[in-house]
C-alpha cells in the first residue's frame, strides 16, 4: 500500500514509527512532517489544513489510504474532500469533528443523546460568563470553546481568577476558539483516556492511558497539552472500561450517527472517574498526544490493517487487538515558556542516540538548522518514550533517555506516571 500521513508532531511521528513497520506498507509519505520522521517516511511541506494541496498529493502518490493525525485537518474537512475523490480516509468528516472542534456542540449532544457529563454553561460574552459563574462553585472551569491546542482550558480556584480567564479569552488569547466560552462543573474523581474506533457503523475499543496535564511537578502550573502520559492505567478496571464502552462511546457514534455524521476513524473519550461512574469531560477526534505514543509502543498487532478497515467499513471482521504485556511511559520535553510563549530555536544534541530497542524518542516540534543542529520548533518539542515489563522499569529507561539528550532550553515532568508509582525522586 501506498499511505499518506497528515500532520507534523510527536503523535504523527509515532503513527509513522508504527506504520512503516508494517509489510503491508510500500511506500510512506508524511505531510508535512518533522525532521525525526525523516527516518521512517518521504516527507512533503504540505500544511495539514491545505485541503487541496493535499488531496492533490493523495491522487499524486496513488494513495491506497490518508490518515489524518491532527484536528485542525479534520476541521478543515480533508475527510470530505478525499471522500469526494474516492480516495480512502482514516479520520472522521468535519461534521463529526464537532465533537472536538466546538465543546458547546458536545455539550448539547451529551444533552440530546443522554451521554454523562459535567453541568455547564455556554456563554457569548464575558459579561454573561461572569453572570454564569454564580451558578457554579469553585474550582471553576473555563473552556474555550473551539480548537487552542489543548491550551484553552483553565481551572480557576477562585472568582478573581475565573473572570481573568474569562476576560482573557474574549480578550482573544485563543482567537477565534475564544469567541465563545463554555464554563463547567468541577468534576471530583480520577482523569483518563480511552480510545475506541468507528468505520461508520461498528466500533471497537482500541486502548488507554492517563495523562498528565499540568505544565509542572505535583500537579502545579498551567494547563497543557500533556506532559507525558503511560499505559495501561491502573484506573482502568475492566468494569470501567465495559462503563465507557456502554455508557459514552457506543452513544457517541451512534448519536452522531443520527445526527447525519457517520464517524469513521478514532475517538479520544476523555474522562473522569467519578464515585457515580464515568463523565466525559471531552471527545477529541484524532489520537491523543501523548497517549497516541505509549498505544504505538504498547499496540502488538499490526495497526495497519485497523486503519484501513476503518476507512472501508470492514471493522466487524477484525479481531480485537493484541497488546504487549509490558507498560509504556512517555516523558514530554518541553521548551522553556511552554505553554506560554515558549523559548524557540535551542539546541538539542543526543536525541538520535540508540537507547535500545524498548526506547523511542519522537519529535514534537523540531526544525533542523542551517548549521545541522537539531532546534526546538514548538512548544513540546521531544516525547521520550520506553517500554518496560513493569511500569516502574519504563519510567526508568524513559528518565534515563530524557537525561543524556542535552537540550539546555527544555524542561520536563519529573513524576509521569505517580498516580501508579508516586513521585520520582
Amino acid at each position: 500500500m501506498n499511505i499518506l500521513l497528515v500532520g507534523s508532531g510527536g503523535r504523527e511521528h509515532a503513527l509513522a514509527w508504527k506504520i512503516a513497520a508494517s509489510p503491508a506498507v510500500r511506500r510512506l509519505v508524511a505531510a508535512p512532517g518533522n525532521p525525526g520522521m525523516a527516518a521512517q517516511c518521504e516527507l512533503r511541506n504540505v500544511a495539514a489544513t491545505d485541503v487541496p494541496a493535499l488531496v492533490s498529493l493523495a491522487k499524486e502518490i496513488a494513495a491506497d489510504l490518508v490518515v489524518i493525525g491532527p484536528e485542525s485537518a479534520v476541521a478543515a474537512g480533508l475527510a470530505d474532500a478525499l471522500e469526494a475523490e474516492g480516495v480512502r480516509c482514516f479520520g472522521p468528516t468535519a461534521g463529526a469533528g464537532q465533537l472536538e472542534s466546538s465543546k458547546a456542540f458536545t455539550k448539547a449532544f451529551c444533552d440530546r443523546h443522554g451521554l454523562p457529563t459535567s453541568a455547564y454553561a455556554i456563554c457569548d460574552s464575558a459579561e454573561s460568563a461572569f453572570a454564569a459563574l454564580d451558578r457554579f462553585r469553585p474550582p471553576y472551569v473555563i473552556k474555550a470553546d473551539g480548537l487552542a491546542a489543548g491550551k484553552g482550558v483553565v481551572i480557576a480556584q477562585d472568582r478573581a481568577e475565573a473572570e481573568a480567564a474569562i476576560d482573557d479569552a474574549f480578550g482573544g488569547r485563543f482567537g477565534a476558539a475564544g469567541a465563545r466560552v463554555v464554563l463547567e462543573e468541577f468534576l471530583e474523581g480520577e482523569i483518563g483516556s480511552l480510545f475506541a474506533l468507528c468505520d461508520g457503523r461498528d466500533s471497537m475499543i482500541f486502548g488507554w492511558a492517563q495523562d498528565h496535564k499540568r505544565a509542572f511537578d505535583g500537579e502545579q502550573g498551567p494547563n497543557t497539552g500533556g506532559m507525558g502520559t503511560y499505559s495501561p492505567a491502573p484506573v482502568f478496571t475492566p468494569e470501567l472500561v465495559e462503563q465507557v464502552r456502554t455508557r459514552l462511546v457506543e452513544p457517541a457514534f451512534a448519536g452522531i450517527a443520527a445526527d447525519g455524521f457517520p464517524y469513521r476513524g478514532v475517538l479520544f473519550v476523555e474522562l473522569m472517574a467519578t464515585k457515580d461512574g464515568p463523565k466525559l469531560v471531552e471527545f477529541n477526534v484524532r489520537f491523543g498526544d501523548p497517549e497516541c505514543q505509549v498505544l504505538m509502543l504498547r499496540l502488538e498487532s499490526d495497526v495497519v490493517p485497523y486503519l484501513l478497515a476503518c476507512a472501508e467499513g470492514r471493522l466487524a471482521e477484525m479481531p480485537p487487538p493484541a497488546w504487549r504485556d509490558e507498560s509504556a511511559v512517555c516523558v514530554v520535553m518541553a521548551a522553556e515558556g511552554y505553554p506560554g510563549t515558549p523559548r524557540a530555536g535551542g539546541a538539542i544534541r543526543g536525541a538520535d542516540a540508540d537507547f535500545g530497542p524498548q526506547t523511542a524518542v519522537f519529535h514534537a516540534g523540531t526544525k533542523q538548522g542551517d548549521d545541522g543542529v537539531l532546534r526546538a520548533a514548538g512548544g513540546r518539542v521531544l516525547n521520550v518514550c520506553a517500554r518496560g515489563v513493569t511500569l516502574q522499569a519504563a519510567r526508568d529507561a524513559a528518565y534515563a533517555a530524557v537525561d543524556a539528550i542535552d537540550f539546555p532550553d527544555g524542561f520536563c515532568r519529573r513524576d509521569i506516571g505517580w498516580r501508579a508509582l508516586g513521585p520520582r525522586a
